[in-house]
């Protein structure tokens, strides 16, 4: 098995200033909360740096090395230091609830904005797109984000205003000692910047085999029964095992590089509180008699706080340092996310179109014409991959509230020509109509609000049976509901149910049948009362009974609508008022039931197969 999915970046594209700029427009949509933060910080960073300047003043005015100690301001000054420590602490109280709540914002506000994304994309997306892929862009990654953004915006903005407020209290100080601290953050600058680009590239490998294990996940559950069945359990884990051995040699190799940062934040911390007592220390004995030094003469006070803010200042530097690795790291989480945002639809609405129509999370459904249902492919080429084409030149009409049944072999174009009139694709070249209409001169949504698609593996929703018939209408009252149940013979499976129609259908619909599921859908579709019905394989989960029963609640419900139907079983298409036969994506037959099997061509000959196989059943379970 294969795990790889789509969207995938280059491992070694740099740091992406303007894709953090987007993402930090997030933050800034709240922007009380945001400023919030940012002042909380600012204060709780002013603090932090006035208690070196707090010490400085104890030294020389408490204690006073040159001469007799003195207690005089002393309450004023504790008083003075418990009003900040207080202050710091609600401060940083706040700033952690704030936090928080700017953290859940942002990952609510993205999740919307994807799942939006996801409910107007094509079917050629999902064609190409695991669901463990999309999974991880909306749990993991977005997650990762919104944490990234909300706490790197605090410890940012704190270490930016912390640095500023030491930089100035040194240079108040003493200019010349101020500078010879700093010189050892260029050193750490060059280094930084360096492994920030190896962390980066092993990063975006350890993201991308992320989204591998979630796709294999992903398959193993979903084909449990397949790898039962085929005894597949040995190979399965060996895949998985190097995948995964993948993920963790990129992962290791990342976090030794990102450890890498601290043992030399503090060596060069360590190195200007060293340079801070050299150098301070000669000005302090200059002060005692001893010979002037060119920073000239400082207090022991003074001394103090250069070496409080020698050892405190990498502290901030080192929490810079961590949060550009976070987000080099996480740099490939936001490239997918955006590149799923801005990931564009293969097939979208005109302007002219949304002007008119309105879009498909803002219809303007006053404007919508009426559907009569006539259908028309009008010269229409069609291909997946451009080398293997579909249709070519196809031509077909279909008038409206005309019964027209699809047969042919796999892969012939069945399911391809209904996609086509759904508009889940538009055409390589040439036209569909729509009561005479091009269909990409209206809206998507005017199309598919007048559609009833009932597939052959039904989807179900959680919640309940009355939920899920109802999920086309949900204004549909009781009574509807139960009119759409009995006229597809569902309401007698229903009512034997516990809780009849408020039983829980479990996610997928996994506590029915996939007979009782069947029927659900169609319930749903007739209740949805759409003027074009598509039938794709829709009675092959039924027993013959039900679906004989179902036949002639389907005859009556089509009656005066446009309805194409895919079938297999070709007993169940004989009142179609036509049935082509597709071989190849062109129309090789075309004729009533009893007209194509005068002709006795492919459709004779595949219907007297059918006919054998199912005498040749019904003797065996005699």
């Amino acid at each position: 098995m294969s795990y790889d999915t789509e969207l995938d970046y280059d491992k070694d594209a740099k740091m992406d200033a303007k894709l953090w700029k987007r993402l930090f427009r997030y933050a800034i949509r709240k922007r009380a909360l945001f400023w919030k933060v940012v002042i909380l910080m600012l204060t709780v960073a002013l603090i932090d740096a006035l208690y070196p300047v707090l010490t400085r003043y104890a030294i020389d005015h408490f204690v006073r090395p040159n001469a007799e100690p003195t207690t005089n301001g002393l309450w004023l000054f504790f008083g003075v230091y418990a009003a900040l420590v207080i202050l710091q602490g609600f401060c940083t109280f706040r700033f952690i609830s704030t936090t928080g709540r700017l953290e859940t914002h942002i990952s609510y506000t993205i999740r919307q904005e994807a799942y939006l994304k996801l409910q107007t994309l094509s079917f050629s997306f999902y064609d190409k797109t695991s669901v463990g892929y999309l999974m991880a862009r909306m749990v993991s990654d977005v997650s990762r984000l919104s944490e990234m953004i909300a706490w790197s915006i605090t410890d940012f903005a704190w270490a930016i205003f912390y640095i500023l407020f030491c930089f100035g209290a040194m240079f108040w100080f003493n200019w010349k000692l101020a500078l010879i601290i700093l010189a050892v953050i260029p050193p750490l600058a060059v280094v930084s910047l360096y492994l920030q680009r190896k962390i980066l590239r092993y990063q975006r490998v350890a993201r991308k085999h992320n989204s591998r294990i979630t796709s294999a996940f992903n398959e193993g559950i979903m084909g449990a029964m397949t790898t039962k069945t085929l005894v597949r359990e040995e190979q399965n884990a060996a895949e998985f095992e190097s995948v995964t051995t993948d993920m963790k040699k990129a992962s290791v190799k990342a976090s030794v590089l990102s450890a890498s940062f601290f043992p030399l934040v503090v060596s060069l911390g360590a190195t200007g509180t060293a340079m801070a007592l050299i150098f301070g220390g000669a000005g302090v004995d200059a002060t005692l008699g001893g010979a002037e030094t060119f920073i000239g003469v400082i207090t022991a006070g003074t001394l103090v706080s250069f070496i409080n803010y020698a050892a405190s200042l990498f502290d901030p530097i080192q929490q810079l340092a961590a949060i550009l690795a976070d987000m080099q790291s996480a740099q490939a989480s936001a490239e997918r996310v955006l590149g799923l945002l801005d990931t564009e639809s293969d097939v979208k609405d005109t302007p002219e179109a949304e002007a008119k129509y309105g879009t498909m999370m803002d219809p303007i459904r006053e404007n919508w014409e009426s559907i009569h249902g006539e259908i028309t492919f009008d010269h229409v080429d069609f291909h997946y991959k451009e080398s293997e084409p579909l249709l070519r030149d196809f031509n077909l009409h279909i008038r409206a509230g005309e019964t027209v049944a699809l047969v042919g072999e796999t892969g012939a174009g069945k399911s391809t020509i209904v996609n086509l009139i759904c508009r889940f694709y538009e055409p390589t070249s040439g036209r569909i109509l729509i009561d005479g209409k091009d269909y990409r001169e209206r809206s998507q949504l005017w199309l598919q609000s007048s559609l009833g698609y009932v597939l052959q593996s039904p989807h179900l929703f959680s919640g309940t049976i009355r939920d899920n018939i109802r999920f086309g209408r949900p204004d549909a009252d009781d009574e509807s509901v139960r009119r759409a149940a009995a006229l597809v013979h569902a309401d007698a499976f229903i009512e034997r149910q516990q809780n009849g129609y408020d039983t829980e259908v479990g996610e997928g619909g996994v506590r029915l049948s996939t007979g009782q599921k069947q029927l659900i859908s169609f319930a749903r579709v007739i209740l949805a009362d759409p003027q074009i019905f598509v039938l794709d394989e829709a009675t092959s989960s039924i027993d013959t009974e039900t679906e004989q029963l179902i036949q002639s609640a389907i005859t009556e419900v089509l009656r005066n609508r446009t309805s194409i139907v895919v079938a297999h079983r070709l007993s169940t298409i004989r009142n179609a008022d036509r049935i082509l036969v597709i071989r190849n994506g062109a129309i090789e037959e075309s004729g009533t039931h009893e007209a194509l099997l005068e002709k006795r061509g492919y459709y004779h000959d595949l219907y007297m197969h059918q006919y054998r196989e199912d005498a040749m059943q019904k003797a065996l379970n005699r």
